[in-house]
């Protein structure tokens, strides 16, 4: 005689399609929302390479405390870049542990209905 009799069973197939479906729909958000950060991280990463290189060529026109305040402005320009640069990277590891961790769900469902 089985663990679970059929309504049981019934039960946990669909407990596991809805916990399949839910992390399936989570991680396609999450991959659409991480390309969409990659997207916008890739347009605007040259940026901050314009802005050195325009601080170079005005460093001889600009007296010393505008020309720090400028190359202040460039080093705030420069955290805001590894700034952006961790959330896309943080958004590619919560994409492969959502995917991750949907596996492991659908697995040990499929485990505990075939024992």
């Amino acid at each position: 005689m089985g663990i679970f009799n059929n309504h049981e069973k019934k039960v946990l197939i669909e407990l596991c399609k809805k916990s399949e479906d839910i992390g399936n729909d989570i991680t396609n958000e999450i991959n659409e929302l991480l390309e969409d950060l990659k997207t916008e991280y890739e347009a605007n990463k040259v940026i901050l390479k314009e802005f050195n290189t325009f601080v170079s060529t005005m460093e001889n026109k600009l007296n010393p405390e505008e020309l720090e305040q400028l190359q202040s402005f460039s080093s705030k320009l420069y955290k805001i870049k590894r700034c952006a640069k961790k959330g896309v990277e943080a958004m590619r590891e919560i994409a492969r542990d959502q995917k991750k961790a949907t596996r492991e769900t659908i697995r040990e469902y499929q485990e505990y209905l075939y024992v």
